[in-house]
């Protein structure tokens, strides 16, 4: 799946705020147990194959406090820092900008995903070299109602799956699909490439692997960690 000689890439697009949270810095700079959201993420990704190329796109506004947050933290992970765009379709296209070898596969995450498995990952990269492009996606556990003009209507959940990332494609792909005018119907990578006439494969995600945009959340994420913490010290 990696070959020497063909560089493959994961693109990480970071560009929150805390006002959700309810906090004065963006959400992929807050704290969990000791380190940075972001650079957590980032680590998931190098641990699992050092090899691959991490481009980080990130607001320019916020490109100081990030390069301070890693002198602070001793964070040598090598990764490229692009400009973050005024809608994720726009900093996903810088971060395509970058990139040169198309003969590998590109990988798109969300900064706020620390606890994506290296099994998700794995299997996103696997099916993606497969057959083209791959997400990571989970079946629903409650109940699910369409919204009508009259109403709502039950619909069974069975029928349909959360999607996560990292969201995987073939990079000539992806640098194509990127080419498509924008549209609000575009609401996260696998959207794009299927516009664009590609379809698009569902693999396994893992639970845990959750996008951490509130306060419920960050208590979930904090959780995780420790319980992953106190696993390695067993």
């Amino acid at each position: 799946m990696f070959k020497n000689n063909i560089q493959n890439y994961i693109i990480i697009v970071a560009g929150g705020s805390g006002q959700r949270m309810g906090e004065s810095i963006p959400k992929q700079f807050l704290i969990i147990h000791q380190k940075p959201l972001l650079m957590l993420t980032i680590e998931r990704f190098h641990q699992f194959h050092s090899a691959l190329r991490i481009i980080l796109v990130l607001p320019e506004r916020q490109q100081a406090y990030w390069e301070e947050l890693c002198r602070t933290f001793h964070f040598e992970i090598p990764h490229t820092i692009v400009h973050g765009g005024p809608t994720r379709f726009e900093s996903v296209m810088n971060g395509l900008s970058v990139i040169d070898d198309v003969r590998g596969l590109t990988g798109v995450h969300d900064g706020v995903r620390p606890f994506v498995s290296d099994a998700t990952i794995k299997n996103c990269f696997a099916q993606a070299k497969e057959h083209g492009a791959a997400i990571p996606t989970i079946p629903l556990v409650d109940s699910i109602r369409e919204l009508s003009a009259t109403g709502s209507l039950s619909r069974p959940r069975n029928s349909f799956r959360l999607v996560q990332t990292p969201q995987v494609f073939k990079t000539d792909l992806l640098k194509k699909a990127y080419q498509l005018p924008f549209r609000e119907s575009f609401t996260d990578d696998a959207s794009v490439v299927e516009a664009a006439g590609h379809t698009v494969y569902l693999t396994e995600g893992n639970t845990e692997n959750i996008k951490i945009t509130s306060p419920f959340d960050l208590l979930v994420a904090r959780a995780l960690s420790a319980q992953i913490k106190a696993g390695q010290n067993e």
